[in-house]
């Protein structure tokens, strides 16, 4: 089984984020896929405020890895991006408490498998062009009237969520051996 929903704008993939921030827990592991602009970072910022971390939630573009303290009794969310990681031995460096944290690493597919025996695989899919499909200019579609038009433009998203090991068993991402 695995699960998959169409978000028709970035405050919609934000709000699954708190969703499914809100049932994680130390030692989980999501691994978020997609192009450029797709909106990894925008569910991980939701994720965030489901844990209830202390913020902003931003790319970690250029430190590749930053810790948010939880603000309650929760995990502190570790957020990783590993654009510019070449290998797994790289990851293994940032020595990162999985046990102890929710580690959410964006392009991480190849790279992190191996941190833990159970891991959610996110792809999140943003067809550019949609909003004028629909006949919305790229302004209506976001309010943007300057910048890279095509990557702020408020498009669907369809992600695909896929759980891996004993700790997805039996929930609505786990994925079928």
């Amino acid at each position: 089984m695995t699960f998959a929903a169409t978000f028709d704008t970035a405050e919609d993939l934000a709000e699954f984020g708190r969703d499914l921030g809100a049932a994680l827990r130390a030692g989980d592991l999501l691994v978020l896929t997609g192009p450029l602009g797709a909106g990894k970072t925008t569910l991980t910022r939701g994720i965030g405020a489901g844990l209830d971390v202390r913020g902003p939630v931003q790319s970690p573009t250029f430190v590749i890895a930053r810790t948010h303290p939880n603000l309650g009794g929760g995990p502190p969310l570790i957020h990783v991006d590993a654009y510019r990681l070449g290998d797994a031995a790289l990851v293994d460096d940032l020595d990162l408490d999985v046990a102890r944290s929710v580690v959410v690493v964006e392009w991480g597919a190849g790279l992190v498998e191996e941190l833990s025996d159970s891991r959610l695989e996110i792809v999140i899919e943003r067809p550019t062009g949609a909003s004028e499909a629909r006949g919305e200019s790229v302004d209506e579609a976001d309010g943007a009237s300057d910048g890279d038009e095509e990557l702020d433009a408020d498009e669907p998203r369809t992600v695909t969520v896929r759980g891996f090991g004993p700790r997805w068993a039996g929930t609505p991402y786990a994925v079928s051996a």
